[in-house]
């Protein structure tokens, strides 16, 4: 019997096939590589909004600024994991769909290599010098207690997480979404159960907060490996890529190649993540109340960018795959399917969030104030979350080609030249939180014009020997 989330994608799959907006068979298979990945995003996303809301309903605004400022240190973490697994993703997709699985057996230990050598300096900072890097952004003393604490433990998950987002898109990259999902979705649950015992059970607040997402994580890093050193787990079936114990572990070429591919995507996503630390220090100069409806409203935004952990990487397994298999053309088709399979979903999501705005702010703050604050936040984030939805369809399909410099471009235009303008005329013009506003718009609708410009040239898609170069209409 078929899973009644994948049930859902598949009719809505039809519906779109039925009305021209996508071929029926492209559908499918991005549907069936890409709902485990969305069940996977929301499941993991949830957990963060679970930490706000339950810090939040204990410790209150003060607690939940603080975990602000201690997530956008984390998310340095998280970023430069998504460009080592980015890095992967393109490399594992294409020998897999070339049949080289000796070359992807190599290039998945070498990115869990380069993943660990990158996270133990971070990891090390943040538990060192916890309470001075959020006293550089926040200057209420509560703030500053609660965002510490939560780095200084949630730190240490750091050189797991790395682990956990390499083998997840090398299982991606073969065609596997559904074991990541099962994993990782597994590891969201428990922390939100660990959240519950610890927070509201054993009184610990923050410090519990942060232990539960230590340990959800050291144990989502130990099935990953597990399954792929035996070959499956007791809950999934058989892994399509298993690594070998012994040598080789490294190899010149490949790591180059995998460093050209990851650094641009590193790139990227550190420009999302740095952008952060200058707009959450002009939004503390409006309070821990702005700042907590503003961090709400971020959250929810990403929740609602959960359908792109599966289509981008849908479309970077399914482009990269064809381009290894030598057909630019089918490689092609499927970027502009998933794109506008993307584009729908988004519109859809986005529109419910828009109506539903002030009953999911009520789920993380009790006072009218607050949630007074907080709803024209989530509604503006709910508009500027369709611009994530181009962005990341766009961006898979460049990634699955290799080409990972576009987005970087349209990331730090986007981020430095209009989004950060526009956030700081909220302390110098009588704009005030409406350039707050203006800014969050910014944010994804430019990187997703810039992406999509370059999606539309074609100039991504190799030109095969005898061939005529392949264009995007």
């Amino acid at each position: 019997m078929r899973n009644p989330v994948a049930a859902a994608a598949h009719w809505f799959a039809g519906v779109l096939a039925r009305r021209g907006v996508i071929d029926a068979d492209r559908g499918a298979r991005t549907v069936d590589l890409a709902w485990p990945r969305m069940v996977t995003g929301v499941a993991r996303l949830s957990q963060r909004l679970a930490d706000l809301a339950m810090v939040g309903a204990v410790l209150g605004p003060a607690a939940i600024a603080g975990l602000a400022f201690a997530f956008a240190y984390w998310q340095i973490g998280n970023t430069l994991s998504l460009g080592v697994s980015g890095g992967t993703i393109a490399q594992v997709s294409q020998r897999y769909g070339a049949g080289d699985h000796d070359e992807a057996d190599l290039a998945v230990k070498q990115g869990l290599i380069l993943g660990v050598a990158i996270a133990l300096p971070l990891t090390a900072l943040f538990v060192t010098y916890s309470t001075d890097l959020v006293s550089l952004l926040a200057n209420d003393p509560a703030t500053i207690a609660y965002g510490a604490t939560y780095l200084a433990v949630a730190g240490l998950a750091i050189p797991f997480e790395f682990v956990n987002k390499v083998s997840s898109r090398t299982l991606v990259g073969a065609d596997d979404a559904r074991t990541p999902m099962l994993v990782r979705g597994s590891g969201a649950v428990a922390n939100v159960v660990l959240n519950a015992v610890f927070i509201f059970g054993l009184g610990m607040g923050v410090v519990g907060a942060a232990l539960a997402t230590l340990i959800a994580t050291v144990f989502v890093t130990a099935a990953f490996l597990l399954g792929f050193l035996v070959g499956r787990l007791p809950w999934s079936g058989p892994f399509p890529i298993t690594l070998t114990t012994t040598g080789p572990f490294f190899d010149r070429r490949l790591m180059g190649e995998l460093t050209s591919l990851s650094l641009p995507l590193m790139g990227r996503w550190l420009a999302t993540t740095l952008v952060v630390f200058p707009v959450l220090a002009i939004v503390a100069t409006f309070g821990p109340v702005v700042v907590a409806a503003f961090e709400v409203a971020r959250q929810i935004r990403q929740l609602i960018n959960a359908p792109n952990w599966g289509f981008s990487l849908a479309a970077s397994s399914l482009v990269g795959q064809s381009i290894g298999g030598q057909d630019p053309s089918e490689a092609r088709a499927y970027a502009r399917d998933i794109l506008r399979f993307t584009v729908v979903t988004f519109l859809v999501v986005s529109a419910v969030v828009f109506a539903f705005a002030r009953p999911i702010a009520w789920v993380f703050v009790d006072d009218p104030g607050t949630v007074d604050r907080a709803v024209p936040f989530v509604r503006v984030a709910a508009v500027s979350a369709v611009g994530f939805g181009v962005d990341g369809a766009t961006t898979g399909a460049l990634r699955g080609s290799g080409d990972t410099r576009w987005p970087f471009y349209g990331k730090l235009v986007g981020l430095y030249g209009v989004m950060l303008p526009v956030a700081y005329l909220a302390t110098v013009t009588p704009l005030g939180i409406t350039a707050l506003y203006l800014a969050l718009l910014a944010e994804t609708a430019v990187p997703a014009a810039v992406t999509y410009y370059r999606f539309r040239t074609g100039a991504w898609l190799p030109t095969v020997p005898g061939q005529a170069a392949v264009t995007t209409d």
